[in-house]
């Protein structure tokens, strides 16, 4: 019994949908609904190509991307304290590091609950505390940090 198209094309949504739970960003959730669009019109039209197929997902998937973000942002995330509002708000938090960070290397400390890349000036030893100084320029998802005094 061959898979249909629609089923192919939801499980494609479910996919994006856990991948998304598990890299921050919010966007994968709008091509885990273009999927499921494309899984309903294709049960309902069931002569459609695939080229017509891919058409739809990419914008619908652009259009939901574009229009929706910045009120799931919103909603879902808060809006920061101290009038800043943007994603790297963690400079001058308090975090954990999880796995040493050598001297120009790379470890990963925990802050608020989620685990980051760090990097140091000087070596740190997992379970030490450190502050986040800044966001490394070459790798913004990299966060730069110092040992707590």
């Amino acid at each position: 019994m061959p898979i249909s198209l629609y089923l192919i094309w939801f499980l494609i949504g479910v996919a994006l949908l856990v991948a998304e739970m598990m890299v921050p960003g919010f966007i994968l959730v709008f091509f885990a609904a273009g999927s499921w669009i494309v899984a309903i019109t294709v049960f309902f039209l069931e002569e459609l190509s695939l080229t017509t197929q891919v058409i739809i997902f990419i914008v619908s998937s652009l259009v939901l991307l574009f229009s929706l973000r910045s009120y799931g942002l919103e909603t879902f995330k808060g809006k920061s304290k101290g009038g800043v509002d943007d994603e790297f708000s963690q400079v001058g938090q308090k975090g954990q590091v999880t796995k040493a960070i050598p001297v120009d290397g790379f470890g990963e400390i925990q802050l608020g609950g989620t685990f980051w890349r760090a990097t140091a000036n000087v070596t740190i030893e997992a379970d030490k505390y450190v502050i986040v100084e800044g966001i490394d320029p070459n790798d913004g998802l990299v966060m730069q940090v110092k040992p707590l005094s």
